[in-house]
């Protein structure tokens, strides 16, 4: 008896399914707001919108320099910033997507967002759909306060959105070694040409050559990423440039890109102003860089650094075009 009462008395172990024990609720851990608010924005590439960011600004410079019959109007410009980054970004998101979808990105990419489950696969759809509309919604007032007509903004601008989501997105020119060229005509003069045209409400064909310098730096940061993912875009049976081309001329061609911009400014110093030398400032940088894209050791950081080098050459570029007295081909 005293056995059974023992039994009866002893504590039930608190084991899972146990019937008699109160079942617990479970406490999902839960990630700070701030915190995933960081994971959105790291999963936009910040560092590469500069590429965006500084052909506009161009733009609006020279519209700056010379003015349509309404003026320059800075509410403008914030709009046209509005309209542009969201779609760059939005781009970009749309790029770590397919990426992965494909197999291309694994845990030595740069980019982890999904290969790390950082967000979800549809965190990341949505994330992108949000900057599309974000992007068309400050189109709308854009297109109220500029003095171009509606159809020539939205030819431009939707012309730019369409490409950033083909890209990688749709039949994905960078996947056929035609993301390069994309890269050249975006981010230089689509995104140049619009803002001057959002601006004065009319195209000077002349400005095109002042997206050249900014066009060719941008294509150096894409052009790094891509050779240094040479073997893994070659395993992922995808083709971009650097694979056609090789390691060898693939230097070359990043050399070609780095440094064309930074002759151009010479020259244009000794036929129109000095201050298109304010950009060579850079340059002892941009050797730094190079050096760094012929070690295998270092490639890895060469694309972040292309990018951070362009953010400064352009804002320099930017100020040159402001303060120069002659602008080739525009003012003489």
């Amino acid at each position: 008896m005293d056995h059974n009462k023992k039994t009866e008395d002893m504590d039930i172990p608190n084991v899972e399914g146990n019937l008699l024990q109160q079942p617990k609720e479970e406490k999902l851990p839960t990630r700070n707001p701030l915190m995933k608010v960081r994971t959105y924005v790291l999963a936009l590439r910040p560092w590469s919108l500069s590429a965006s960011l500084l052909p506009t600004l161009l733009g609006a410079a020279l519209a700056y320099r010379l003015p349509g019959e309404s003026g320059f109007s800075w509410c403008t410009l914030l709009l046209t910033l509005c309209t542009i980054i969201p779609v760059h970004g939005a781009g970009n998101v749309v790029n770590t997507y397919f990426d992965f979808v494909k197999g291309i990105d694994n845990r030595k990419s740069d980019d982890r967002t999904l290969v790390d489950h950082i967000l979800s696969i549809d965190e990341v759809v949505s994330l992108g759909a949000i900057l599309y509309l974000a992007g068309c919604a400050s189109f709308v007032p854009l297109v109220i306060l500029s003095p171009a007509r509606m159809e020539h903004l939205a030819l431009v601008y939707f012309g730019g959105l369409s490409s950033s989501f083909l890209y990688t997105g749709g039949i994905g020119l960078k996947y056929i070694a035609l993301g390069d060229i994309l890269v050249l005509v975006i981010f230089g003069p689509v995104s140049v040409v619009f803002a001057f045209l959002a601006q004065t409400g009319r195209v000077d064909w002349q400005i095109i050559y002042y997206a050249i310098p900014l066009a060719l730096n941008t294509e150096a940061i894409l052009h790094s990423n891509n050779t240094r993912d040479l073997e893994t875009d070659s395993k992922a049976e995808i083709v971009t440039l650097a694979i056609l081309i090789g390691r060898t001329a693939s230097y070359l061609l990043y050399a070609f890109l780095l440094f064309t911009p930074y002759i151009m400014f010479v020259v244009a110093s000794v036929r129109c102003s000095l201050w298109f030398l304010i950009p060579m400032l850079t340059l002892p940088r941009a050797f730094e860089i190079e050096r760094r894209f012929r070690s295998p050791e270092t490639m890895r950081y060469v694309p972040r650094q292309t990018a951070r080098l362009n953010f400064y050459f352009g804002m320099l570029y930017m100020i040159s075009c402001l303060f120069a007295y002659r602008l080739p081909f525009l003012l003489r």
